[in-house]
């Protein structure tokens, strides 16, 4: 997995999301029976976990905004974060399967 490949990930699901008003997230997704939103979310943390032990640091908890309308610009960061890390081709490719399996379940 390159990191052209999991850029394109994350522009995907931004662009698919990134127009998105707050009833649109707060639809339940079409996996897991949960808000839109709370899927979103939980791919950020799962990304930023992954730059986390990229970097040999501790997790940290990504805050949730009251502000559903910021989740696209924390997952940009967090995979700005991740890329920083150096990350390997294995680690990008998990980060880019979780960004892929949750652009499917909105």
């Amino acid at each position: 997995m390159s990191v052209a490949e999991l850029e394109q990930a994350v522009r995907s699901l931004v662009g698919q999301v990134g127009h998105w008003e707050q009833p649109r997230w707060a639809a339940t997704a079409t996996i897991g029976n949960v808000p839109r939103a709370d899927l979103v979310h939980r791919l950020v943390q799962e990304v930023a976990n992954l730059a986390a032990d990229a970097e040999g640091q501790p997790r940290r908890t990504v805050p949730r905004l009251d502000n559903d309308l910021a989740l696209p610009d924390q997952l940009r960061v967090v995979t700005a974060d991740l890329l920083a890390a150096g990350a390997d081709a294995e680690v990008l490719a998990r980060a880019a399967a979780e960004v892929t399996a949750t652009r499917n379940a909105l």
